[in-house]
């Protein structure tokens, strides 16, 4: 059998990915600077892994307005769920062989 570490996904190796992907969780839509508050990051690192969760299909992200003020709203998609739920299985396997050797 092949160690759960290969079915860590790339994307979401990193700090700010993997925690805009937890933030989102199951269907939920928030603003840029809420989801920036949640995950207690800077805009310019919120913004990369924005842009790189965008292009890997991951999250949907929509710009608008309120009023006369810019707004960015993001939402995780199915495709993005399915790798979250993957990657953090792979952790809890992977933690779980620690008892096993």
């Amino acid at each position: 059998m092949a160690h759960p570490r290969h079915d860590l996904d790339e994307a979401l190796l990193t700090p700010v990915r993997l925690s805009v992907m937890a933030a989102l969780g199951d269907d939920v839509e928030l603003d840029f600077s809420t989801l920036r508050d949640i995950i207690e990051s800077d805009d310019s690192a919120v913004s990369k892994g924005l842009s790189h969760l965008e292009k890997l299909g991951y999250v949907k992200v929509t710009k608008g307005y309120v009023g006369s003020r810019p707004r960015t709203w993001v939402r995780s998609t199915v495709k993005g769920r399915k790798a979250l739920e993957k990657h953090v299985g792979a952790l809890r396997a992977i933690t779980d062989l620690g008892g096993s050797s």
